[in-house]
């Protein structure tokens, strides 16, 4: 007995396990008791492991789902916290579900979360690599006057194309000095006409010398105007060196 007016410190005693009967009727059953210290240890123990179970939930999480009777694109996108909501449900999977999104059929898969934008986005690659390149814009086409200075204008321009010296005075010069800018004109009684074979044109070519000296991209016809100048440019340069020093140089 302890002695009056001291209170006994009690001993510390540690708690194991014990085992309780706990019954019903004449069955029992046999639980553990844990004590609070061990069952606080248990609880910080455990708890890292709940929280590193949680990401694994999530990396778990499915990436389709199978429509069932009933089943609505929003609730679907809220069920599965779709980024985008039903929005980004429906177009990432509208090849499956069709131009309604009202409407979806049961046991159709539908794509969630990364997949679905993975696809989507692939879709979109694809789309944008079939569609055909941009076509480069058409070089304006110069349009020259159905004149004598048009048609000087444009047979420069040709000879310029494949190399043929000239300058427009040169040409205008010799124009006028042999047909007086007539694209009809033609010589009916030199030597030439006396063998069969008239000055033409502008330029009074005979076809011999037209044809030899015809420059691509010309019309065939001698009294096409373009076609007659530039042929007597390109005979002048091989024989004169230029139409420029035919009866000149000015």
């Amino acid at each position: 007995m302890p002695a009056k007016g001291k209170h006994r410190r009690p001993k510390h005693h540690p708690i194991t396990r014990k085992l309780a009967l706990a019954g019903t009727g004449g069955a029992a059953l046999t639980l553990p008791l844990i004590s609070a210290t061990t069952a606080g240890a248990v609880q910080t123990a455990t708890a890292p492991a709940a929280q590193t179970a949680a990401p694994a939930a999530l990396a778990a999480a499915p990436t389709t789902y199978s429509v069932v009777a009933g089943d609505t694109l929003s609730e679907i996108a809220a069920e599965h916290s779709v980024s985008g909501g039903w929005k980004q449900l429906y177009a990432a999977n509208r090849s499956v579900i069709g131009d309604n999104p009202s409407i979806i059929r049961p046991g159709i898969k539908l794509k969630l979360g990364a997949q679905a934008e993975t696809d989507r986005a692939s879709r979109s690659a694809a789309r944008t690599a079939l569609k055909p390149a941009a076509k480069p814009a058409a070089k304006p086409v110069t349009a020259y006057p159905n004149n004598l200075d048009g048609w000087i204008r444009e047979s420069l321009d040709v000879m310029a194309k494949h190399g043929i010296p000239g300058s427009y005075n040169g040409i205008h010069r010799n124009v006028m000095r042999e047909s007086s800018g007539n694209p009809l004109a033609i010589n009916n009684w030199d030597i030439n006409a006396q063998n069969g074979i008239p000055s033409k044109g502008l330029l009074q070519v005979i076809d011999p010398t037209f044809k030899a000296y015809h420059v691509p991209g010309t019309s065939l016809n001698s009294y096409d105007p373009v076609a007659n100048i530039t042929a007597a440019c390109n005979y002048a340069a091989a024989r004169y060196g230029s139409i420029d020093n035919v009866n000149g140089p000015y």
